[in-house]
């Protein structure tokens, strides 16, 4: 079986010590597929990565550890949106009443606003990593997130997220997530409010136009949907929706925890492939949580990447075995 193979970037003086100390074991016997993954310089220097014989997905350490990379062998650009700290593949909350907060520096697009913590981090600010590692080929991120509406205001929470690929299908990968709320009780945002939570907020590339919702057994259905924001909705029967490039490659989001509509749409015209483009993509599967300010909030999704049939293929083993999951809410306010 192929292992799976960690990127990471380190000094090449590191790289190359490492590399001897392989050699060195190779040469007394030591076979090298019981040896751990050689982390190598990556061109993106805070990209941390692992893949498969199948396919790539890394955490930017710079960008919140948000996912920042998904490419495959049929696909090998990356297909994750890059423009702002709102884009990625990444947690994002709402909580609470809405503030005005300009007098303090809110951004007056955002006003008034939630309590909104966001992985990828706020406006013009990217949040902060307290911890980005790999272990057992599990990217592992602790993120102290930004509140969206306000420059550089780091939220009363942390986010932790593992990500892995799913044992039964090379082509799909895990990502398990936890948001722990650490607001002071009693603060201006008030108690819990039933809000929808994004579970994960996707953004890909513009060419990824086609929108497709899985019915099983191989069967899709098509969606038609005007750019936004406001974003399309759609009622996925199995927790699914796909995206394709006129190329006929896709990449599908599902969710089982999700307990109402979708978010879906492009936002703005232009079949780009830029990361980095304004246009992209927009895939959001919704749970409705009332958040307090003592809560931990865990769901877990996943993504899988191919043509039609082999994404229908591993969504069918998914519905299968996880097709009844649920998030958890746990705290002082809530009951397990």
């Amino acid at each position: 079986m192929t292992r799976d193979k960690v990127t990471s970037s380190v000094p090449r003086m590191i790289d190359r010590t490492l590399r001897r100390v392989v050699a060195v074991l190779a040469a007394g016997g030591i076979g090298l597929a019981s040896l751990p993954a050689i982390p190598s310089q990556s061109m993106a220097d805070e990209l941390l990565s692992i893949e498969n014989e199948s396919c790539k997905v890394g955490i930017d350490r710079d960008k919140g550890a948000s996912i920042t990379w998904i490419s495959w062998s049929k696909y090998p650009r990356n297909v994750v949106n890059l423009a702002d700290p709102g884009r990625l593949i990444q947690q994002s909350y709402y909580a609470g009443t809405h503030l005005n907060r300009i007098a303090e520096g809110q951004h007056q697009a955002w006003s008034p606003w939630q309590w909104n913590p966001i992985q990828g981090g706020g406006v013009d600010s990217w949040a902060r990593v307290v911890d980005a590692s790999c272990i057992n080929n599990t990217l592992h991120a602790v993120t102290v997130p930004k509140l969206w509406d306000m420059p550089d205001e780091e939220a009363q929470a942390t986010m932790h997220q593992w990500t892995s690929f799913e044992p039964s299908s090379t082509n799909t990968i895990k990502v398990e997530c936890e948001l722990r709320c650490e607001r002071s009780d009693g603060d201006r945002w008030g108690g819990p409010v039933p809000q929808h939570q994004e579970i994960p907020a996707c953004y890909f590339t513009r060419n990824f136009a086609s929108i497709k919702v899985y019915l099983g057994s191989g069967m899709w259905r098509d969606e038609t949907v005007s750019p936004g924001p406001p974003w399309g909705r759609t009622d996925p029967p199995l927790k699914a929706v796909a995206l394709f490039e006129p190329g006929g490659q896709g990449i599908a989001v599902f969710s089982p925890s999700s307990t109402t509509h979708w978010n879906v749409g492009p936002h703005r015209d232009g079949l780009t492939d830029d990361p980095m483009a304004g246009p992209c993509m927009h895939v959001a599967p919704l749970d409705t949580v009332a958040l307090a300010p003592r809560s931990t909030y865990r769901y877990r999704y996943w993504i899988v990447v191919g043509d039609s049939s082999q994404i229908a293929e591993s969504l069918d083993k998914l519905w299968q075995s996880y097709g009844s999951d649920k998030a958890r809410l746990t705290g002082p306010e809530t009951t397990p």
